[in-house]
């Protein structure tokens, strides 16, 4: 349940297959959950007004985009009040390299992944980073050699649809 909204098994499977095929047609949707257009596009709105679905886009291939270097950071903050957080996470905002962020717990504040164009570029950024005084004490970083795994959330988890659409 989200903002008072209950999703139920064909909610889901929607849910899973606009997460493979974004640009799945409503009638091949349709089709695939087993309805008509009309009650498919009445639950994607529904959906799209509760804030299920944010947004829809592409999936890019990085390495036809040109030379991409990943780096996982480990980052911790040198104080812990409310407006260090701020300002680092505003620093985090103005830096489209740093294509992904969580603030953690366990011992550092923030996992960061940074893409640049190569180890210098991404070693500049991090200089720069230090240079503009956003908190940031210490970081680690972990060079991507190549991916293994990318996806999206598992929207039916261990329990199957039916334990999402009890929820």
């Amino acid at each position: 349940m989200r903002d008072g909204i209950r999703l139920d098994e064909r909610d889901i499977k929607m849910l899973t297959i606009l997460q493979k095929e974004g640009r799945i047609s409503k009638t091949a949707l349709a089709s695939r959950v087993n309805l008509s257009p009309t009650p498919c596009w009445e639950r994607l709105r529904r959906m799209e007004d509760a804030g299920i679905i944010t947004g829809y886009g592409a999936r890019l291939n990085p390495e036809l985009l040109g030379p991409r270097t990943v780096v996982f950071v480990q980052a911790e903050l040198e104080a812990h009040r409310a407006a260090d957080f701020r300002r680092f996470e505003a620093a985090v905002h103005a830096v489209p390299e740093i294509v992904e962020c969580w603030a953690v717990g366990g011992g550092f504040d923030y996992i960061l992944k940074v893409m640049t164009t190569d180890i210098e570029a991404y070693q500049a950024l991090m200089e720069r980073l230090l240079d503009r005084d956003v908190g940031l004490k210490r970081y680690f970083s972990f060079l991507v050699t190549k991916p293994i795994k990318q996806g999206e959330p598992p929207l039916a988890l261990e329990e199957g649809l039916s334990a999402l659409a009890r929820k």
